[in-house]
């Protein structure tokens, strides 16, 4: 390895901590910041250094990387007064890999040019599972020659990297990403209670249909983790529907019209209408369990 990089990695929840850890694993100097400190105490006890705010980690590295849960905690970290581009040191490469809105992409990026700074849209696709094993999904928008200077650090968390194009590339594909999801959970939901109705196994219908044309990461993945009653978070429901709400209004400002996106905001509505928000997102099917179904 080159020698080390100084990494400030603001957002150490479910993915971001295992984002880090690769990082730290590699030899990097990291630095960390955390609305919650105590979820970011497993890298500070392998070594990673504290900030009390994203401003003063991004005064001491070169790298700012951020994996946050909400556009609005993006837009604070990086746009807030003393944050992350008023503080970043001359030449600073900043990458949010938070699913986030398009246009803050492009917000952010055009204030970190004015301040000599350079920065990367690269949300992530992968769950917790992708970020524990660095084989996340990483979609890239920003400068071609910004991209090149982030992808030894983005190839320690990932193993599908693409730069899409300019600023607000990455969340674009990432949006492109989510309505494939949500539909598909939908699916899979709808495939497995069918077959419970009608008197199947759903377990062994899963086998069956999981390695044919039906078969997709969530029905291999997710699937078998709420037929088990496993509703932990890989991806948080409130998350979901985060990015659904980001889905349908960027499809509103290209004029298109997305259907099945509707439905699904509509039935993950009804998953947090239950309570089930801080659930992981294959919780959609505890309501075809409980017949809580009602299309709106």
């Amino acid at each position: 390895m080159s020698a080390p990089l100084s990494i400030g990695f603001v957002g150490t929840g479910v993915m971001g901590r295992s984002m880090a850890s690769h990082l730290l694993n590699a030899g990097h100097v990291i630095h960390v910041h955390n609305r919650t400190p105590q979820k970011a105490q497993p890298l500070l006890d392998a070594g990673a250094r504290w900030h009390s705010s994203a401003g003063d980690l991004a005064a001491a590295v070169d790298i700012v990387i951020t994996m946050l849960g909400f556009p609005t905690d993006v837009e604070a970290a990086y746009l807030g007064t003393g944050g992350i581009i008023e503080r970043a040191r001359p030449g600073a490469l900043l990458i949010d890999m938070t699913t986030s809105s398009p246009k803050l992409a492009q917000r952010i990026a055009a204030a970190a040019a004015n301040r000599g700074l350079e920065s990367l849209d690269a949300p992530v696709s992968g769950g917790d599972i992708g970020a524990r094993e660095a084989r996340l999904v990483i979609m890239v928008g920003g400068e071609a020659g910004t991209f090149e200077r982030a992808r030894p650090v983005l190839e320690l968390m990932g193993k599908n990297i693409s730069r899409l194009g300019p600023a607000g590339a990455g969340q674009h594909c990432k949006t492109a990403n989510q309505v494939a999801v949500a539909v598909g959970m939908v699916a899979w939901c709808e495939a497995l209670a069918y077959a419970r109705q009608a008197g199947l196994s759903p377990d062994l219908v899963h086998a069956s249909i999981s390695g044919g044309a039906a078969g997709s990461w969530a029905l291999s993945t997710l699937a078998p983790r709420a037929l088990s009653g496993d509703f932990a978070p890989g991806f948080y429901v409130k998350h979901m529907l985060k990015d659904l709400r980001i889905a349908l209004e960027s499809a509103a400002e290209l004029e298109l019209e997305l259907p099945g996106l509707a439905v699904a905001q509509s039935l993950y509505n009804q998953v947090t209408a239950q309570g089930w928000e801080e659930e992981g997102t294959q919780a959609l099917y505890r309501l075809y369990l409980t017949q809580q179904v009602a299309l709106t």
